[in-house]
């Protein structure tokens, strides 16, 4: 049975889940995905159909397909001229030619230097760094008043991640601020159309001008080591490595923000659940991928194209047909993690079930690192602030406006607990 789409011109049929742009109600529509079953109808913002996958089962088998691409040129709506160069999602899903964007051997030749450089054993040496940068950023925190809230996203969610990914890419720490400024744009569904364009060209532009700086003078970073690797005679391209480095940093970042706010979230609405982790009864890793299945730092991932007609049970992706992976509906999947899904509960018995960092040849290299920084980060923001506490109720926490990313505007805390 063959699963029919709507053009980006017509209204949605009854059927289609419609991405709030907004995301006022995330945990509402993996609800709504989940309950159309593993592969629902979509429309993402600005009219876009495209198909979702929700189940882990169903994910698992696709994003080992090779008739699913990452090549945007496989898309029929792409062929027909009907994605604009301005729509707000075009950085994700044509995004610059990278390991991201191609398959096969060129996807493999493109990784294996990443997946090299951030291999659970070389990111076990980055550890030092991310603990003398938590050090400095807690000693930080501590130095605040003590009779106001503070912004534990702008203060130390954000920081960590960043100044690690581009201390590991030689990023002049000076350019942190800017970058922040263009990757919310490029990760925001409601940018401004005129601005889409200007704002990948900015970015590119930064990152082929640490290109050229490292190409003139390398240092002890990845972007150097990526300009001088040498695979018997072939080299990288400036291109090439351009690309890399901006997904690496977008990646990179925007991963680790939402873990750290997921979990500190997390662990500050369900007091049991922080009580077993400060008394040791249950280790940090437990909560990492707990955070992981049950709040998972990406949304939807944009987007495979079908090369030709895909079976999936009694549905059929047709050719040319767009597919994201939705792991907000993953994380949630009963079929994999039991009636108690819904439940944020970190002393599942195995807890590293989810697919949350991706699967298959596409798996997020940079998964070691983001672990890494949380179990550094985690234990310690807990050791030295015991009676974190929200500032704001939970529900009054707002998500950015981004259909991508699971992350917050802000995380309002009280350091030492609420004042009496």
């Amino acid at each position: 049975m063959s699963c029919p789409v709507h053009h980006s011109g017509d209204a949605p049929s009854s059927d289609t889940i419609v991405l709030d742009p907004l995301v006022r109600d995330l945990a509402g529509e993996g609800r709504a995905l989940l309950a159309a079953g593993p592969i629902a109808r979509v429309e993402l913002p600005g009219g876009v159909p495209v198909l979702a996958v929700t189940r882990q089962e169903e994910a698992r088998r696709l994003l080992n397909d090779p008739r699913l691409v990452k090549d945007v040129a496989a898309w029929g709506a792409w062929q027909r001229g009907e994605i604009s160069q301005e729509w707000p999602l075009i950085g994700l899903a044509a995004p610059p030619r990278s390991m991201l964007t191609v398959d096969g051997a060129e996807h493999r030749r493109l990784r294996a230097k990443v997946a090299q450089a951030l291999s659970p054993r070389r990111v076990q040496l980055l550890r030092p760094g991310v603990e003398r940068i938590t050090e400095r950023l807690l000693a930080d925190l501590a130095e605040r008043p003590t009779d106001a809230p503070v912004d534990l996203k702008a203060l130390f969610a954000y920081p960590l991640p960043m100044a690690v990914v581009c201390e590991l890419m030689g990023i002049d720490p000076s350019a942190q601020p800017r970058l922040r400024d263009l990757f919310d744009e490029f990760f925001n569904t409601q940018t401004p159309p005129a601005r889409v364009p200007v704002m990948l060209s900015e970015l590119n532009a930064l990152f082929a001008a640490t290109v050229a700086e490292k190409r003139a003078q390398p240092g002890d970073d990845l972007t150097s080591a990526l300009i001088l690797a040498d695979d018997g005679g072939s080299r990288l391209t400036d291109d090439e490595i351009t690309n890399t480095l901006q997904l690496i940093i977008a990646a990179g970042h925007e991963t680790t923000i939402a873990l750290l706010d997921n979990a500190v979230r997390g662990l500050l609405t369900h007091p049991d659940q922080k009580d077993l982790v400060l008394s040791g009864e249950v280790p940090w890793e437990h909560v990492i991928e707990e955070t992981l299945r049950y709040s998972p730092p990406t949304s939807h991932v944009l987007i495979r194209f079908a090369t030709e007609d895909i079976e999936v049970g009694d549905t059929v992706i047709p050719k040319g047909e767009g597919l994201i992976t939705s792991y907000v509906a993953i994380g949630w999947d009963d079929a994999q993690h039991g009636p108690t899904a819904e439940r944020f509960d970190i002393t599942r018995p195995t807890p590293i079930r989810h697919i949350s960092f991706g699967h298959g040849p596409h798996v997020c290299p940079g998964a070691p690192l983001s672990r890494l920084e949380a179990a550094v980060a985690l234990p310690r923001l807990f050791e030295r602030f015991p009676d974190l506490a929200l500032a704001v109720p939970d529900e009054e926490l707002r998500r950015r406006p981004n259909v991508t990313q699971n992350d917050l505007y802000e995380l309002p805390v009280w350091l030492h607990g609420e004042p009496a």
